[in-house]
């Protein structure tokens, strides 16, 4: 029985092959996502547009503006997290994995979950709530094995 471990937080991951006892981790692939990183305003392209308006009736035009509906840093994380979850869906179909252990800062593993098709969520029988991208894979392990 093979189980998949994926660190994560909004701008990077790494994805482990993991056996239970003794725990031991190989690296299969890191992920980054730079642009989670950066200033909402290095995001966005320019400021919303604005619009004019006139009605039938009424003196003068209505002036507004376009609001962004979705928040460029939140709009990449989610980004983020749906590149993360069909690598996770291909590794599935390719029967790479039999259980999914997901180790994820608490927003992003909120996104990251919402991501998840019904197949891979079922694979995922741990979640943790805690961002462990910093740590080497000795203290990763340290961490982990309590769960195992």
């Amino acid at each position: 029985m093979s189980t998949w471990l994926l660190v994560a937080n909004a701008s990077r991951a790494r994805l482990f092959a993991t056996q239970a006892r003794p725990r031991t981790l190989n690296l299969l692939e890191e992920f980054t996502h730079p642009q989670s990183r950066e200033k909402n305003e290095d995001l966005s392209s320019d400021r919303p547009g604005h619009f004019q308006t006139t009605s039938q009736g009424m003196e003068g035009a209505n002036r507004g503006a376009f609001a962004e509906p979705t928040n460029p840093k939140d709009y990449e994380h989610e980004r983020f997290a749906a590149e993360l979850a069909q690598h996770l869906n291909e590794g599935r179909t390719r029967n790479r994995y039999d259980n999914l252990i997901l180790v994820a800062s608490p927003h992003f593993l909120g996104l990251l979950n919402q991501q998840l098709n019904e197949h891979v969520a079922r694979l995922a029988t741990v979640h943790v709530s805690k961002d462990y991208t910093a740590l080497d894979e000795e203290d990763l392990v340290a961490k982990l094995d309590p769960l195992a």
